[in-house]
């Protein structure tokens, strides 16, 4: 385990972390998440010791080794097994199947093994630095979005992976699912504080919601006690016969010292505009086959029709298509053979994965809003701007001084700032945040048009309200009608599915009954925990009421000079203060059993 105490880190005037500390338990696997630009990347830095804190220690076991996955690809050998080879152990360098064993989880085929890594795209290089970071069995993973550049494929493997992972991990990924999939503990950052608890990201982000809840009703209660000590101060400091207890109020006010106001945190909050369209049929794709210079076909006899308001999604591992056949629908390839025939009417929103290196560097925000539609004002474009988080001067900012976030952001903007009915997206949600991707959901899910997406995250897909999608297979395509979860339970996404034929699960009668036994039995555990978190969350919600109640009595006396009320109210809130704290406690320890239950009962049912 490691240790991290009292960390601050900032830059110039931006403090990234204040005085945090937590510790990295034996076997602990941590979502770490965080709004972009919250310190993320550097909190791995500084572990790494590739960065060092403003204060603080990073205490480490003696011989604990860490493996990082960062950006940065060096590789030395001729070819990709050659390299992969360099991380196991000398004792272990005829463990060949060991490296292979990682290299085809992660994609790569038995061909590729022989190939030099200088003649792969950035994506499997990518994977190769994966691949290493993974045979070298370290005490500890860092791995900064490592899902980024894999197919859904990939990532299952990958799971799989995790999931029986001897050490411990840190991950930073925007894929809610993968983390809550692979991940037993979760980590925020959090306004410049670590939040941590056991559990996933849905239990993080309630915490959060209810730490901010209870510093709001905090501050709330506070500035009400420093109004009535203020006014019972002015009104009575001139008195000679409450001189004295304008004096002591006087003191306990100076005690008193007031909370701050919560920053406004910005979330993405937008539509994308409609160009309306009458007509059902938009696109047709008739017989396509698409092949790059020389090479085999691709594309193979694809047809099907995108409908007005359809949502469709395509997947299927990398270098399968998917991409080559938004380019082909955004017009940016031509097919060789058959036909991708458009209404007239047809007006197309693109956002691409190479798009954001088409950005000017020079350009400012406004800059490339406004080269979506040189209609716009002024006004509008800052408008625009604004909605994607760049308000004010930001907007004046240029293209090259971005995140990889802010860039997507950009992009969103330009198709904001130009009417479409056709939304073509390819891996949108690459470098946004959580609270970013949940936006996106919501303005696909709010458009009128139709949407067609290329996305690697399950969650995205499970998210959306799809009514086909495409699979691509190796040289050839298929198409599924029905949401992502109804293709999940009658055809399943395993990696036989891209080489057999599908094959229905059987189980045996022995199963189903062991199943239905667990299934009962998990209903049954959970009901008795929910109602008991049910009944101290109405417990909750009925004494805050009381004790708002009693604050306004409180108040009324105490205006009136009724000391005797002010007596009783005082020691009753008091006391309706110290239960609420002990039912918080009490609601918070059921959760986590609700939760660890959860956990239970799912790996009982996996191990079947």
């Amino acid at each position: 385990m490691i240790r991290l105490e009292n960390i601050s880190k900032s830059y110039a005037d931006r403090v990234l972390f204040d005085d945090i500390s937590f510790t990295v338990h034996k076997n602990e696997k941590i979502a770490l998440v965080g709004r972009n630009g919250s310190g993320k990347t550097t909190l791995f830095r500084l572990i790494t010791k590739q960065e060092t804190s403003d204060t603080g220690n990073i205490i480490f076991p003696k011989d604990y080794s860490i493996g990082y996955l960062d950006q940065h690809l060096k590789f030395t050998k001729d070819t990709i097994l050659e390299e992969a080879i360099l991380s196991l152990p000398i004792e272990e360098k005829d463990h060949i199947y060991k490296v292979e064993k990682v290299l085809f989880g992660l994609g790569f085929q038995k061909e590729d093994l022989n190939r030099s890594p200088s003649e792969f795209s950035g994506g499997y290089q990518l994977r190769l630095h994966l691949s290493k970071v993974l045979i070298k069995e370290h005490n500890l993973l860092l791995l900064d979005e490592p899902t980024n550049y894999l197919d859904i494929i990939s990532i299952n493997w990958f799971k799989r992976f995790l999931k029986s992972y001897k050490g411990e991990f840190i991950i930073i990924s925007h894929d809610r699912d993968f983390l809550d999939s692979v991940c037993n503990s979760s980590i925020a950052l959090h306004r410049n504080e670590i939040i941590k608890t056991s559990g996933d990201t849905k239990k993080l982000f309630e915490l959060i919601l209810e730490k901010e809840t209870l510093y709001e009703k905090t501050k709330a209660n506070l500035d009400k006690k420093r109004e009535h000590l203020q006014k019972f101060i002015t009104r009575f400091k001139a008195k000679a016969s409450k001189a004295a207890q304008a004096k002591s109020k006087q003191k306990s006010l100076d005690k008193l010292s007031p909370l701050e106001e919560l920053t406004h945190l910005g979330n993405l909050n937008f539509n994308f505009h409609y160009d309306p369209i009458q007509s059902k049929k938009m696109v047709d794709l008739k017989d396509l086959y698409f092949s790059y210079e020389d090479k085999k076909n691709l594309i193979h006899d694809l047809s099907f029709t995108i409908e007005n308001k359809q949502r469709v999604a395509i997947i299927g591992k990398n270098g399968f298509g998917k991409s080559t056949i938004l380019k082909l629908l955004a017009k940016e390839l031509k097919p060789n053979k058959g036909d991708v025939i458009f209404n007239d009417k047809v007006s197309i929103g693109y956002f691409g994965q190479t798009n954001i290196n088409r950005l000017h560097s020079d350009m400012t925000i406004e800059d490339e809003i406004l080269s979506s539609n040189s209609n716009l004002s002024i006004g509008q474009i800052r408008s625009i701007a604004a909605l994607m988080m760049f308000t004010k001067d930001n907007a004046l900012k240029k293209i090259k001084v971005l995140s990889g976030g802010e860039k997507s952001r950009v992009l969103i903007g330009k198709i904001i700032a130009k009417p479409c009915n056709l939304l073509i997206l390819d891996e949108p949600t690459n470098h946004l945040d959580m609270e970013s991707i949940e936006a996106l959901l919501d303005a696909i899910e709010n458009f009128k048009g139709a949407c067609i997406i290329v996305t690697h995250s399950e969650y995205i897909l499970s998210k959306l309200k799809l009514d086909k999608i495409i699979i691509c297979e190796k040289d050839k395509q298929k198409y599924f009608l029905g949401s992502y979860l109804d293709f999940l339970s009658n055809v399943g996404f395993e990696e036989e599915f891209f080489t057999k034929k599908n094959k229905k699960n059987t189980e045996s009668k022995n199963t189903k009954l062991k199943k239905h036994e667990i299934v009962t039995q998990r209903t049954n555990d959970l009901k008795i925990l929910k109602t008991k978190m049910d009944k101290i969350e109405k417990e909750i919600i009925n004494l805050e009421k009381k004790i708002d109640i009693e604050n306004q009595k409180l108040i009324e006396a105490s205006n009136k000079e009724d000391v005797s009320s002010i007596s009783k109210l005082a020691k009753s809130m008091s006391d309706n203060n110290n239960r609420l704290d002990l039912l918080f406690d009490e609601l918070e320890e059921l959760n986590i059993s609700y939760e660890n239950k959860k956990v239970f009962y799912k790996n009982k049912l996996d191990s079947l």
